[in-house]
């Protein structure tokens, strides 16, 4: 699943990081920490790796 915003694309590779030990998990914040709890290594690999040309900053929840 890509992802749909840059902000999204950088909480998972954040997450990704703190996943595989390279940076501890208590310097994450928001929704990087919730994601490296709820979602598998092959998941945030898939998010990290969007490219982040032509996506929005943020995307609105509604």
């Amino acid at each position: 699943m890509p992802a749909k915003s840059k902000s999204q694309q950088k909480a998972a590779g954040a997450a990704l990081s703190a996943k595989r030990g390279e940076t501890d998990k208590s310097d994450l914040k928001g929704a990087s920490r919730e994601m490296v709890d709820s979602m598998t290594e092959k998941e945030l690999e898939d998010l990290a790796s969007t490219s982040r040309k032509g996506k929005p900053e943020h995307v609105s929840k509604s």
